[in-house]
């Protein structure tokens, strides 16, 4: 497995895969790896020959206030995990390799880019764009794959990849859980033995569902339950609750929380 950290090294990788026919497939990540994100690696290499996944921890998606400089940085642990699932390639670049200090170029998805996470935190799906966008022109995949947890950050990339006719398809993997529903998340370090001991997510969810079953259909009476539950948890802080309607930039019921006013988590459900 190679390891590339130079964006001209990944473009002569990539030129290299496509001269000899290699269906390329792309796996982008912050690192910090875990079970959901090994998922997709092998959801790539079921389709196409040759993966790469990115490890870069990308500025222009955080906020002044957020977790950039804690957010758990584990390259050489990543890499091992990898190398164990056959990943050809790991592209990790530095932020100044992406970044040139007089770079003033980004890709923002206007309209959807300002619902749900981009309400509460505006700009964070621009930088999302820009930089998937980037690895893609670096990268040069033809199959890219990303976790259904973040829909409406799929929502998003799939509207720009139309909208930009990128050469790209998108494959979203299915969310995996732990042992008690949390979804697996490089997040999840931030929760304490106590935190991760709250079920008042997992009772909103039950309870909205529960509600559904019954033949309730409206959206807002939904998100009223599920706010309500959520109040009762002195340990969160909400920054947004959404019920609402899939593959769109709302793509599913959506909580974010921040426990004991730490970094953000997001539980987010498929309505099936």
């Amino acid at each position: 497995m190679q390891v590339i950290h130079e964006i001209s090294a990944m473009q002569a990788y990539s030129r290299q895969a496509a001269r000899d026919g290699r269906l390329l497939g792309f796996v982008p990540t912050m690192g910090a790896l875990h079970a959901g994100h090994l998922s997709l690696v092998r959801l790539a290499k079921q389709r196409t020959q040759t993966v790469v996944v990115s490890i870069f921890v990308n500025p222009l998606q955080f906020g002044p206030t957020e977790d950039l400089a804690k957010y758990p940085r584990t390259l050489a642990t990543d890499c091992a995990l990898l190398e164990q699932e056959g990943v050809d390639a790991v592209f990790a670049p530095s932020a100044e390799e992406m970044y040139p200090t007089d770079a003033t170029t980004v890709v923002n998805v206007e309209g959807l880019s300002e619902r749900l996470d981009g309400q509460s935190r505006p700009g964070h799906f621009r930088g999302v764009s820009t930089v998937v966008a980037k690895l893609f022109h670096i990268v040069g995949p033809q199959v890219a794959v990303f976790g259904q947890k973040d829909a409406a950050q799929v929502a998003v990339l799939r509207r720009m990849v139309r909208d930009l006719n990128l050469p790209v398809e998108l494959v979203v993997g299915p969310i995996v859980r732990e042992a008690d529903g949390l979804a697996l998340s490089s997040r999840n370090a931030y929760l304490s033995p106590a935190e991760r001991g709250r079920p008042w997510c997992s009772i909103a969810r039950w309870s909205g569902s529960e509600l559904a079953a019954k033949g309730e259909r409206s959206a807002r009476v939904l998100r009223e339950l599920a706010v309500q539950v959520i109040a009762t948890e002195p340990g969160a802080k909400l920054d947004y609750c959404e019920w609402s309607v899939r593959h769109t930039a709302s793509g599913g019921r959506h909580r974010r929380w921040r426990p004991g006013g730490r970094g953000r988590l997001l539980r987010q459900y498929p309505a099936d």
